[in-house]
């Protein structure tokens, strides 16, 4: 398979060029240099290493046959308490209640008096993912004593939805932190600076607004199969229900996890993750301009966020400017891709699907040293190529030493209790 990555930056005579220099090095093949390889300079303690190899995000050099994605299979699950505590089992999972079409839910009710929020200045990386597969060896063990967990990716849903929007992202950058341990590759985001201002600067109206989304859930699930909402009570933004998932895309087997908004109400209903909905707030939509970019951007990433887990269903509640929900609106993921045909040059499911692939490919081929300690930050910003550096015992390391020492452990040795985070 042809990867879309040079060996130094394109050059600046825009984009047809670059274009037409990226089709005619796929015409050639690809042409590695193994000798001079940037993977085979080993990183000094402390050192950044930088590398002119670069990925291109040109979103022409994507548009081919939709790439194999397997049925993602739910292997496991974990809750998130209020305190935000490890629990590995389905104690936060909540049920869906369907609403009316209309029903003028408002989403400011409890944003003064009932609302805990989680502080998101908190980064936990892939903790909680490392905790559970601590827990659930015996799912993910593998005969391969050189890769034990049996897979070439473990990471989050969110960071692969970042890797599927990227081709039509014009805004926001990204940082992804990556080191090999066991033969399986573990992807972190870094916040950017970017992100980081953003978070900082936000005004009180963005701050109510992003309750909204939360306060939207509590109308429409219940914490029993049979309940109702609890539309009185405290929205706690600690907790959540994870569903682990595995499946392949291409040639990479993936494990990740992602959070669940909930599932249907009737017990009788398909296995996880058929079962489950994702749950989303919109602003009402009046104009065509608007409908065109609800088809282009939100319904881009509601499309990448429940596509990849196999989350069939989103349920999306359209509010006014004074956070009442004016409509109900359910949207089939499946059918997402052919709601935004009539938009003219809109995004592209294959596009999406085909750079995670091939970036996921740069990945495996860049990432040589097997050591937690070591890692490859691959970056990129709106407009420009995927890049990477490297360091070694730096403030990038996100691997735990608990995790390490568990995962290197001779299988023969008696294993340590599931670590929980108080």
């Amino acid at each position: 398979m042809d990867r879309h990555y040079n060996r130094g930056h394109f050059s600046s005579e825009g984009h047809q060029n670059r274009f037409k220099q990226e089709r005619s090095s796929l015409k050639r093949g690809r042409e590695h240099d193994r000798g001079n390889e940037i993977n085979a300079r080993r990183a000094r303690p402390n050192e950044c290493v930088s590398s002119l190899q670069t990925m291109s995000v040109l979103r022409q050099l994507y548009d081919r046959d939709f790439p194999v994605y397997k049925q993602p299979v739910e292997i496991g699950y974990f809750s998130l308490d209020s305190k935000r505590k490890f629990w590995n089992d389905a104690r936060q999972l909540r049920y869906y209640v369907e609403p009316e079409k209309c029903p003028n839910f408002n989403l400011r009710d409890g944003y003064r008096d009932r609302f805990v929020k989680r502080d998101d200045s908190i980064k936990e990386k892939l903790d909680h993912i490392l905790r559970w597969i601590l827990a659930n060896r015996h799912k993910v063990q593998s005969k391969n004593v050189t890769c034990p967990v049996g897979v070439d990716f473990v990471t989050w849903r969110g960071h692969l939805t970042k890797l599927l929007t990227t081709p039509y992202e014009t805004q926001e950058g990204w940082l992804l932190a990556v080191s090999k341990l066991a033969g399986t590759l573990y992807i972190s985001e870094v916040e950017t600076e970017y992100a980081c201002r953003n978070r900082d600067n936000r005004t009180e109206r963005h701050e109510e607004m992003m309750y909204w989304g939360y306060k939207f859930e509590q109308y429409t699930c219940a914490d029993e199969a049979q309940g109702c909402p609890d539309s009185g009570g405290v929205v706690n933004t600690n907790e959540a229900f994870c569903t682990v998932v595995q499946t392949r895309l291409a040639e990479h087997k993936l494990l990740f996890s992602g959070e669940v908004d909930c599932r249907e109400a009737d017990l009788q209903a398909p296995q996880a993750p058929a079962c489950y909905i994702e749950l989303k707030t919109s602003a009402e939509i009046h104009t065509p301009k608007q409908r065109s970019n609800f088809h282009r951007y939100k319904l881009l990433k509601w499309w990448a966020q429940s596509f990849l887990p196999g989350v069939p269903k989103i349920v999306a509640g359209f509010r006014d400017n004074d956070g009442q929900v004016v409509d109900v609106e359910t949207f089939k993921t499946s059918q997402i891709s052919q709601l935004i045909k009539t938009e003219y040059n809109c995004w592209k499911p294959t596009v999406c699907m085909n750079f995670c692939s091939d970036f996921l490919s740069f990945v495996r081929e860049t990432v040589r040293e097997d050591d937690p300690r070591t890692v490859y930050l691959f970056s990129w910003d709106p407009h420009k190529d995927v890049t990477f550096t490297i360091h070694r015992d730096s403030e990038y390391s996100f691997l735990p030493d608990w995790f390490v020492k568990e995962m290197t452990r001779p299988l023969c040795e008696t294993p340590a209790p599931p670590r929980t985070c108080n």
